[in-house]
């Protein structure tokens, strides 16, 4: 059997997973790969699928499945997997510094320093102490983010299609409510057909004058022109950022806009995540086996 690792893992994961057969980086081989190992940057496309006769099965080292077409995939008798549960807490993490840096003009004042300025006065902070953050979408990372948001003394607000009651936020039935209420609007959806551009300018227009947006999920869950336009009308503080419609993203027009902090995609990129995710895909693979002897 042949293991392709098509993105970037832990450099122990090959020895790791050499136990089931030979593992290779080598994506020239992918005709001859049985499991495909990947995360955001390989897209597996239906023409992706069929250069890999012999696939049995896809995993996808991270929570989302949007770059995978799971549909052909299905069709074609593909096995695909994700380490959902192994991420959590590093995006939790990176939602929360994000979270912080907003408020608080981390990269300006650093920015600010380096070019010789003292804007002591210039940069006025707000605390987290007391606010309201607002989850759009409960599940393990958006309630980790509770967990945390709790311990800095923050009000909670939840919303997610099939939660009714957690005790880490206070559920509300619509995503308006939680827009209408929330300082803090922090995004943990997946890449749907009924999620893109979720955020756009009529559900800007509900927020909160002021509110600050953080997104660790997806990019195309915002509509960037309309993000651009309420940044720069003041209508929304800030807007943080670790995802894009592309990786990289390219000339994204969110580069022009103010009060904004970009990080490239490193949400899930902890080394102790990524030796999770390589735990995670050794059961997956060595339940695969099993199953097949």
């Amino acid at each position: 059997m042949l293991i392709l690792i098509s993105d970037a893992f832990d450099e122990s994961l090959p020895n790791v997973l050499s136990k089931y057969g030979e593992v290779t980086d080598d994506k020239g081989r992918l005709n001859e790969a049985e499991i495909v190992l990947v995360r955001s940057k390989t897209k597996c496309t239906k023409e992706y699928i069929d250069g890999a006769p012999k696939l049995k099965m896809i995993i996808r080292g991270g929570v989302g499945l949007d770059n995978v077409d799971q549909e052909y995939a299905a069709q074609k008798g593909i096995i695909v997997r994700n380490t959902a549960d192994a991420s959590t807490t590093a995006v939790a993490e990176h939602a929360f510094a994000l979270m912080i840096t907003l408020p608080n003009h981390i990269t300006r004042s650093d920015q600010s320093m380096r070019q010789g300025q003292w804007l002591k006065k210039e940069l006025k902070r707000t605390e987290l102490n007391g606010k309201t953050l607002g989850i759009l979408g409960l599940g393990r990372i958006g309630l980790a983010l509770a967990v945390r948001a709790r311990g800095f003394q923050m009000r909670v607000l939840g919303w997610h299609p099939d939660v009714n009651f957690t005790d880490f936020a206070e559920i509300r039935s619509s995503m308006d409510e939680v827009l209408a209420e929330s300082d803090y609007i922090s995004l943990h959806m997946p890449l749907l057909e009924s999620t893109k551009g979720i955020i756009n300018k009529e559900t800007l227009s509900k927020c909160k004058d002021g509110a600050f947006i953080i997104n660790t999920a997806r990019g195309k869950l915002v509509v960037e022109e309309a993000m651009v336009e309420a940044l720069r009308s003041g209508k929304i503080g800030g807007y943080a950022t670790d995802v894009y419609y592309s990786d990289p993203p390219g000339q994204t027009p969110l580069f022009n806009a103010p009060n904004t902090v970009f990080t490239p995609h490193i949400g899930a990129s902890t080394k102790e995540n990524m030796l999770r995710i390589g735990v995670v895909i050794d059961r997956l693979i060595g339940a695969y086996v099993e199953r097949n002897k």
